[in-house]
């Protein structure tokens, strides 16, 4: 009874003896720097409030982007894209490797069976016949917690490969609705030049009959000319923008390149509020940021293995015969058995263990500072976001005066020239500033609708 109770008090202290060294224990998150993550969009010194109220970026991707044939888009590109499907396999590939590291806490079993026909020759002699079917097996004990911190570092490769789907995912989704919106940009803005192109026309033309009257010069007339050129040039190299965006568009759906049925610009609906409750989920929501702290457990994990090889390996194997060949006699088949235990203790390696443990503890600060830095880089992507969205606005405001402004500067500038009270030039270049600034106010109101797709990217929307 004594003998007992001292071997089950030696185990408790071995027990803990290798707990307290780290076999056994569990990755538990480190502290993260989150502090003054998202800068406030208006103020220059404010940051965000962080908290861990429900985000924009937890909405599912058909709320966000509710445009009919923009939720066909992204459902073709999330059942074709290649990089997609690239990222599914590789799911299964890291469950094929878990389910290898699971099997591990499992013996080991072979059989080969064997055969013999042996004969003298002599006169008389007949053939000897003699039969094997050895099976062995054999059972690595794992006291010190090696297979168990693999088959962990295992689990951990599976759940960043999961996390790099998602974001693939995510990206996926994203790409396609800003190049979607590009398109419908790029549409508006064709419009406007082709617009622009009447107007130029007309106003050359109108020259044209002055010259003829002997009221404008030649020059006036070639101005006018050269201004209609320069803006058909502009509608040319919109067309060649339009085609290598659709391109693009058709090359995330994995499709050769062809003409993408869309919209139009101003009848979007994208969300307009956005909660600031970014800070805790940053570090789960985002998938880029998952797989950043899975890989620091993998590598915590990795230690563990790194620091279990200092202690021995320890063996059981056993065996099994049915034979009819027991030494140099011939008998009716037998059974032999056997069992053998082992323990191998690492003594010297050549430094092999300690500089293992070494590079695995540097791997795993490694993979720290890499998790931090990708906090901080989601902190940055979504402040980014936000002041994009609120500059994009507000210009977009100012410049739909402006627009107003110069359009009836263009009609009194018209209206002088007939009579006299203009030169060409002046309604030439009232032509010019009417088109940059409504050119110019398309594509701020498409930054704004980009910013709300690249702030819903940092929020890490789209995994639904």
């Amino acid at each position: 009874m004594k003998h007992s109770i001292f071997k089950y008090v030696n185990f408790l202290i071995a027990a803990t003896l290798l707990t307290s060294c780290g076999l056994y224990n569990k990755y538990e998150r480190p502290d993260v720097n989150t502090s003054g993550l998202i800068r406030d969009a208006v103020s220059d010194a404010d940051t965000l409030v962080l908290n861990t109220d429900p985000n924009f970026g937890q909405l599912p991707w058909r709320e966000v982007f509710t445009d009919p044939q923009l939720q066909q888009l992204i459902e073709k590109a999330l059942e074709n894209n290649t990089d997609l499907r690239n990222a599914a396999l590789n799911v299964k590939m890291m469950e094929d490797m878990l389910r290898v590291a699971k099997l591990a806490f499992l013996p080991s079993v072979a059989i080969a069976p064997q055969g013999t026909i042996s004969r003298v020759q002599t006169e008389g002699a007949t053939a000897s016949k003699t039969y094997q079917l050895p099976i062995s097996a054999s059972w690595n004990v794992d006291l010190f917690g090696n297979i168990l911190s693999q088959k962990r570092s295992a689990q951990m490769k599976l759940l960043a490969s999961k996390d790099y789907q998602v974001a693939v995912q995510t990206n996926i989704i994203c790409g396609i609705a800003n190049l979607y919106y590009t398109l419908l940009m790029l549409d508006e803005q064709l419009d406007i030049i082709t617009d622009m192109e009447r107007l130029t026309k007309e106003t050359w033309e109108m020259m044209q009959l002055q010259k003829d009257l002997g009221r404008v010069r030649s020059t006036g007339v070639q101005s006018a000319e050269a201004s209609h050129y320069s803006v058909q040039a502009q509608a040319v190299d919109l067309r060649r923008q339009v085609r290598e965006v659709e391109n693009s568009l058709a090359l995330l759906l994995n499709e050769p390149g062809h003409q993408i049925q869309r919209g139009r610009l101003y009848s979007q609906s994208l969300p307009q509020k956005f909660s600031a409750g970014v800070g805790i989920q940053l570090l789960s929501n985002r998938a880029d940021v998952h797989a950043a702290e899975m890989a620091l457990a993998q590598c915590f994990y990795d230690v563990e293995t790194a620091r279990s090889k200092f202690y021995p390996n320890i063996t059981v194997s056993g065996s099994a015969m049915f034979t009819n060949n027991l030494g140099a006699v011939v008998n009716p088949g037998k059974w032999l058995l056997s069992a053998v235990g082992s323990l191998t203790q690492p003594i010297f390696q050549h430094g092999a263990i300690v500089a293992g443990l070494r590079v695995a503890k540097d791997q795993q600060e490694q993979a720290f500072n890499t998790w931090q830095n990708t906090v901080l880089k989601a902190g940055n992507e979504v402040s980014n976001a936000l002041v994009l969205y609120n500059a994009s606005a507000e210009k977009s405001e100012l410049e739909a005066k402006q627009v107003k402004v110069l359009q009836q500067n263009v009609d009194d500038t018209q209206m002088l020239y007939k009579s006299k009270g203009a030169s060409y030039l002046e309604v030439i270049q009232a032509q010019s500033s009417l088109l940059n600034a409504r050119i110019s106010k398309v594509s701020d109101d498409f930054s704004k609708m980009q910013a709300v797709v690249n702030l819903y990217q940092a929020l890490g929307g789209g995994s639904k």
